[in-house]
Parts: C-alpha cells; sequence; structure tokens
C-alpha cells in the first residue's frame, strides 16, 4: 500500500488551555480533493495554520511522505511541496499580475536579480500559469487593480508558481459571487485530475458539493464525520452542528 503524501496524526494545538485543534488525524494522498467544512470557530484555519507552518501543534504529528514537518517553516515547506492559499486573497499589488508570477517563480528557483530584470524572468511559464488562470489579457494590469475573484486566482497562480503537490486553500471561494466561485472550483478540480492533492476549507456548499471527493467535518476541534458530500450531509449530528444550522441561516440570508 502506497504511503499518502499528508499523514496528520492525532494533532492538537491549545490556546490558554482552549483546545481549537483536539486530536485531529487525516490522510491526503495525490489526486485527491478534501473539503474541510465546519462552523465557526471550528478550529478550521488553525488546523490549516498548523499544516502550513504558520503555527506549532501542541502535539502530534504531521508528516510529509513519512518525514516530520513540525518545525518546518511555510518557505520550507513549500520546497517541500506544500503550498497555501490564504482566506483574503494575498498578491503583490504595487505589481503588475505578471510581475506577480515572475516574483514567485524566481523566489522557487532561489534566484537573485535586480529588480528591472523582474520582467525578463521565465515570461513564458509566467503566462502559461496565467492562461490557467484566465488571466493572460490583464497580463500588465497592476495586480491592485483587479476585482477580488482575478484576485483569488492570481493568488493561486503565484501558489502554483511554487510547484507544490499538495495545495492547501484557505475558504478559496469566500467573497466570490456564484459564477466566479464555480469558474474557481472548477480550475481547482482541473488542477486534482492532474494529481496534485487539494485540502480546502469551505462555507460555500455550492464549491464542495460536487467538488470535494472527500468531506471532514470539524466541530469544536474534533474531526466528527467524513465521507462523500451527501454521506455527511445525511449524518444527523452533523445536520444538527452545523449543516441545518447553516441552511436556516441561508434561509434568512
Amino acid at each position: 500500500m502506497s504511503q499518502a503524501l499528508l499523514q496528520v496524526r492525532d494533532l492538537v494545538r491549545h490556546f490558554a488551555g482552549v483546545r481549537a485543534v483536539d486530536g485531529v488525524s487525516l490522510d491526503i494522498d495525490a489526486g485527491q480533493c478534501v473539503a474541510l467544512i465546519g462552523p465557526n470557530g471550528a478550529g478550521k484555519s488553525t488546523l490549516f495554520a498548523c499544516l502550513a507552518g504558520q503555527q506549532n501543534p501542541t502535539s502530534g504529528q504531521v508528516l510529509w511522505l513519512g518525514r516530520s514537518l513540525l518545525g518546518k517553516s511555510p518557505s520550507q515547506r513549500l520546497e517541500m511541496g506544500v503550498g497555501r492559499s490564504f482566506q483574503v486573497a494575498q498578491v503583490f499589488e504595487a505589481l503588475t499580475v505578471l510581475a506577480n508570477v515572475q516574483l514567485a517563480l524566481q523566489a522557487r528557483a532561489a534566484a537573485v536579480s535586480a529588480w528591472q530584470a523582474l520582467a525578463l524572468w521565465q515570461t513564458e511559464q509566467a503566462m502559461a500559469l496565467l492562461a490557467q488562470a484566465g488571466l493572460a489579457e490583464l497580463a500588465g494590469q497592476i495586480a491592485g487593480s483587479l476585482p477580488y475573484g482575478a484576485k483569488k486566482r492570481l493568488e493561486l497562480a503565484i501558489v502554483l508558481a511554487g510547484q507544490p503537490r499538495l495545495l492547501l486553500l484557505d475558504e478559496p471561494a469566500a467573497g466570490l459571487a456564484e459564477q466566479e466561485r464555480v469558474r474557481l472550483m472548477a480550475w481547482v478540480r482541473s488542477l486534482v485530475h492532474q494529481g496534485l492533492a487539494v485540502l480546502y476549507t469551505e462555507h460555500n456548499m455550492d464549491a464542495v458539493q460536487g467538488v470535494a471527493d472527500r468531506v471532514l467535518v470539524l466541530i469544536e476541534g474534533r474531526l466528527v464525520a467524513q465521507g462523500r458530500f451527501d454521506e455527511v450531509a445525511a449524518d444527523p449530528f452533523v445536520q444538527a452542528r452545523y449543516l441545518g444550522r447553516f441552511r436556516e441561516d441561508m434561509r434568512h440570508a
């Protein structure tokens, strides 16, 4: 049996006695798209921060191809193949769309060059990533002037420039209109079909149903259910503690 790319074992993260993450174990393998859902305050962002290196767990293990990631910085994890995006898109707003991706490619190559030379750095590869993102025609535009949906796609192109094998996407569809959500999640699915592994958090159920191969439900720091979307949606505990309340809120929105 092949080894999973990412193995999380009994992960715990305390904050002043509060167990934000409370004994989480999960596996993610190549070509898998896994959604992590749960109410606000469930511990999703804390779990992501522990996986990506922004926070250190109180106890437990995070293994990448059998090697511990504990003590590795986010940049070291990216070099090993673990990339992440954030709930609020993070791009270099003063640079052009093309220069954002070129800078990420330059960082991947550990190259040091003058800013004046950045415009010549791997232009073809950068444009190929922008084409995937649907941003090729906006390559010369300043990133800060992009609409939010385009910024989310640019951020993902920047992450992909690091050539990750696992994408950690923190609420990729947050703040997007339905059409933008569909477009972005279709791109995510295409990346999975190319062999990438994806673990993402999400509150928009239309970005989960029909997209994720497997859904994990986190409530009060614990994984309480996992399986296909229809399986977890039918779970009485999940309905009572999350999905039922979520759907009621949506009816009154």
